[in-house]
């Protein structure tokens, strides 16, 4: 099934040149995934009765949710591309979804949504390694 990332992907008029169609799209969809699971544990945060335990999770939650969705509009324009930004995009989004998954596995064993949010975490992290990888 192509998802609308990867028919957006499909689309561009000039073709994406030696970009990694399957490995871009991934990406963006998991940075997707992983922005709303950290805005999301951010406000289960704020929920919490120990809310001042959590603080470094927030902001960590906060941070990541920002970073991914500066990465997916990066990785999404392609006009006048250039490959150290996105390089760099995608070397700062691996770094936060790295902090922000350790941080939210602190408290994975007592927080459901953090645990959720770890492991989405995982998953961009994962796959803007992936995509910095094959970008050289």
């Amino acid at each position: 099934m192509e998802t609308a990332v990867r028919g957006m992907l499909n689309t561009y008029p000039t073709g994406l040149g030696d970009l990694d169609a399957d490995a871009m799209a991934r990406c963006i969809e998991a940075c997707i995934t992983c922005a709303q699971a950290c805005t999301a544990c951010a406000d289960a945060c704020l929920s919490e009765g120990m809310v001042g335990n959590l603080t470094k999770c927030i902001r960590t939650d906060m941070d990541c949710a920002d970073i991914c969705t500066a990465t997916v509009a990066v990785l999404s324009r392609h006009t006048g591309y250039d490959a150290d930004v996105t390089r760099a995009m995608l070397v700062a989004c691996t770094t936060a979804c790295q902090a922000c998954a350790e941080e939210c596995e602190r408290h994975a064993e007592f927080h459901e949504h953090c645990r959720i949010c770890a492991e989405a975490c995982r998953a961009a992290e994962r796959a803007c390694a992936d995509l910095l990888d094959r970008l050289g």
